[in-house]
C-alpha cells in the first residue's frame, strides 16, 4: 500500500452516510485513473441499521419509528443484500481497487483474497479462522469469518465496470470487535418482522474479537494491525 496512486483513510467515528459518500469519490477519483486503491478503515459514530436497496426491505415508518425507539437510525444503500447494525465496537473495511488485467475477473477469487487478508489479521493474535457460511447470522454468506463455528466478520463484494475497460472491485466487511450480540440482531429481527420474513437471527452464533483476547487493543492500534494484514499479503500490490 505504499505506491502513490494508493490511498489510506481511517475514521475513528464517521456516519454511515459519509461513508457512502467517500466510497462514490473514490469510485470516481479509480474511474479517472487518479487512484489505483483506497483501503478505508471506519466506525460509525452512531447505532444505525443499513437497509439494502430494493422492494424486499422496505423503510416504512413503522420501522423508521421502532427503531428510533431503541436508539436506531436508518440509513439506505443502493446496492442489495441484507440488513445490517452499524455501531461503536463494530470496525469496517471498504477496499477499492481496480482489478488486475493479467487474469480474468473471480468473484472467487476476490472473495477469497480478502478471506486471506482476515485470517492474517486474526492471526496475529493467534486466532484460527475460517471461512463458511453461519446458519442464523445476519447477512449470511459463504465468506463469513468465523471463530470456532461462530461468525465474527460479514463481507460483500460489488463490482464497478471501469470506463474504457477493466473492473473496480468494492470489497467491504465489517469485523465485531466489542459489542452486545443482543443489542445489535434487535434491530435486524425487527426488521424482518416488519417485511413478513420468517427467518430470524440468533446472537449466540455470532462472537466478539474481545471474547478471544486478554488484550484490549485501541480503535487506531486494530487499524494498523488491518492495514499490515493487507501489506502481509501481498495480494494488493
Amino acid at each position: 500500500m505504499n505506491m502513490s496512486r494508493n490511498k489510506l483513510l481511517r475514521y475513528k467515528q464517521i456516519s454511515v452516510a459519509k461513508v457512502f459518500d467517500k466510497e462514490t469519490q473514490l469510485i470516481a477519483q479509480i474511474q479517472s485513473g487518479e487512484l489505483k486503491q483506497c483501503l478505508m478503515l471506519w466506525q460509525a459514530n452512531e447505532a444505525t441499521l443499513v437497509l439494502p436497496a430494493g422492494k424486499k426491505w422496505i423503510a416504512s415508518e413503522e420501522l423508521q419509528m421502532g427503531l428510533f425507539a431503541d436508539g436506531w437510525l436508518l440509513q439506505a444503500r443502493k446496492t442489495g443484500g441484507a440488513p445490517v447494525p452499524q455501531c461503536p465496537g463494530i470496525i469496517n473495511l471498504s477496499h477499492l481497487y481496480l482489478w488486475s488485467n493479467e487474469s480474468p475477473y473471480s468473484i472467487t477469487q476476490a472473495y477469497e483474497n480478502l478471506c486471506t487478508v482476515l485470517h492474517g489479521f486474526f492471526a496475529q493474535f493467534n486466532l484460527v479462522s475460517q471461512a463458511h457460511a453461519t446458519k442464523f447470522s445476519y447477512c449470511d454468506g459463504d465468506y463469513n469469518i468465523n471463530l470456532n463455528g461462530k461468525k465474527i466478520v460479514g463481507t460483500a463484494q460489488r463490482v464497478i465496470l471501469k470506463k474504457g475497460g477493466g473492473k473496480i472491485v468494492l470489497a467491504q466487511a465489517f469485523i465485531l470487535i466489542d459489542v452486545l450480540l443482543e443489542e445489535i440482531i434487535k434491530p435486524v429481527n425487527l426488521c424482518y418482522q416488519l417485511s413478513d420474513k420468517t427467518e430470524r437471527v440468533k446472537a449466540l452464533v455470532h462472537t466478539t474479537l474481545f471474547e478471544h483476547i486478554n488484550e484490549r487493543p485501541t480503535i487506531e492500534k486494530l487499524y494498523q494491525q488491518l492495514t499490515q494484514a493487507f501489506v502481509d499479503s501481498g495480494l494488493y500490490q
